[in-house]
C-alpha cells in the first residue's frame, strides 16, 4: 500500500492569474507513516492534498494509490474511490451543527451509500479509540477544539481508507492539545496501516511526523521525505 506521484504538474487560474502550483512532482507516501508538508502559503500543501484525494486532477502525471492511477480515473469513478479510498480530515473539522459525535459518523456513513447501522458498532469503536467514548451524545458546541478534531479523525476512518489526508490539523487548538492530537494521528496511522500526509505550519506536526517534505524547496523538482 503507497501514494505515488509522477510527474505531477498542476496549474491553477487563467489568463494572467494563471500559475504553476506543482511543477513535475514526484513523491511517495508509505503506509503506517505520517509524512508533513510544510512551507509557506502558496507552496502547494493544499494543492498536493487536493491532487493525493483526486479532489483535483493534475494537468500531467500519474497519481497512484496503490497502483491504481486516480488521475486517469473517469470522474465517476474518481467520486468512488474518494468515498471509499480516501478520508479528509480539515482545519475547521467540518463537524455538522445539529448531529452528536456519533451522528457525525453515522451522517458519513449514509453520504458513501453504507446503512449507518452497519457501522454503528465501528463508529462507537472509533470514537473510543480517540477517547470520546464519554462525548457520543454530545454536539460540536459542547465539544472543544481538540475534541472536535478528534470526531473528524474518527470519521474519516469509518470506511478504513487507504489514505489519510489532513489540512492544519493543529491551528484551532492550544499547544497541549496540538501535541497531544498530533500524537493521535501519528499512533492511529501506525494501528490503522493507512498513508496519512498532513499539511501544518506547526513544529508540533513536523517533530512527531516519520518524515517531512519541504515543499518550497522541493516543488519545482522531485519532492524526497526527509526523516
Amino acid at each position: 500500500m503507497s501514494l505515488d506521484l509522477h510527474d505531477v504538474t498542476v496549474t491553477l487560474g487563467r489568463g494572467d492569474s494563471r500559475t504553476t502550483a506543482l511543477r513535475a512532482v514526484t513523491a511517495r507516501f508509505e503506509p503506517g507513516a505520517l509524512t508533513a508538508l510544510v512551507g509557506p502559503s502558496g507552496s502547494g500543501k493544499s494543492t498536493l492534498l487536493a491532487v493525493a484525494g483526486a479532489l483535483l486532477r493534475p494537468d500531467r502525471g500519474q497519481v497512484l494509490l496503490n497502483g491504481t492511477d486516480l488521475a486517469a480515473l473517469s470522474d465517476r469513478e474518481r467520486a468512488r474511490a474518494r468515498r471509499e479510498r480516501v478520508g479528509y480530515m480539515f482545519q475547521s473539522g467540518n463537524l455538522l451543527t445539529g448531529l452528536t459525535a456519533e451522528q457525525q459518523l453515522q451522517a458519513a456513513a449514509s453520504l458513501a451509500g453504507r446503512p449507518p447501522r452497519s457501522l454503528r458498532a465501528r463508529a462507537r469503536e472509533l470514537l473510543t479509540e480517540v477517547g470520546l467514548e464519554h462525548r457520543l451524545g454530545h454536539r460540536p458546541d459542547q465539544l472543544s477544539g481538540g475534541e472536535r478534531q478528534r470526531v473528524a479523525l474518527a470519521r474519516a476512518l469509518l470506511l478504513q481508507p487507504e489514505l489519510l489526508l489532513v489540512d492544519e490539523p493543529t491551528a484551532a487548538v492550544d499547544r497541549t492539545r496540538a501535541e497531544a492530537l498530533t500524537t493521535l494521528i501519528a499512533d492511529t496511522t501506525r494501528r490503522h496501516g493507512c498513508v496519512t500526509v498532513v499539511a501544518t505550519h506547526d513544529p508540533v506536526v513536523t517533530h512527531t511526523a516519520d518524515s517531512v517534505t519541504d515543499m518550497q524547496q522541493h516543488t519545482a523538482a522531485h519532492l524526497s521525505a526527509v526523516p
